[in-house]
């Protein structure tokens, strides 16, 4: 390959790892402050919240409503009097039936739950306030430093 063919610029090595360096020890000396920590538990416990209600509450309750409407044209009547006769026969059906019928609800709507789940992990990963920390100060030491960091780090 000639030099025009590569398009990377050349990067020198120390100067990426005096980027990476001072990003460690910054990461290792904010994660001591107390304010910070706080906030990380905060925001981790509001993302698995949030997470666990959409994956559980929101999905599930959407598909089990959604889809019957759609299957009867959005016309509630023709829901309530296709649904009134599942309703009676299951409160009419012995008490082993009823729980085989609750128990399956359960599983149905715990896999639409847990399969909403891995999917929202993985399309929404946590932003932890640490990195938003780092990333923040990782900008000004890069302004502060310009002359001695290549084009791209």
């Amino acid at each position: 390959m000639t030099d025009t063919e590569n398009s990377l610029p050349a990067v020198d090595a120390p100067e990426v790892a005096a980027y990476w360096e001072e990003r460690r020890r910054y990461l290792d000396q904010i994660r001591k402050v107390p304010e910070i920590r706080q906030r990380y538990w905060r925001a981790l416990a509001a993302y698995l919240a949030r997470r666990l209600l959409w994956s559980f509450g929101f999905f599930p309750v959407l598909l089990a409503f959604w889809i019957p409407f759609v299957m009867t044209s959005f016309n509630p009547v023709v829901l309530a009097s296709e649904l009134i006769p599942l309703l009676e026969a299951f409160v009419g059906s012995n008490p082993e039936v009823q729980a085989n019928t609750q128990s399956s609800l359960l599983i149905a709507w715990a896999s639409v739950g847990f399969f909403f789940l891995v999917f929202d992990f993985v399309l929404t990963p946590f932003r932890s306030p640490y990195e938003y920390e780092a990333d923040v100060y990782m900008k000004a030491w890069e302004q502060l430093n310009h002359d001695r960091l290549p084009d791209k780090v």
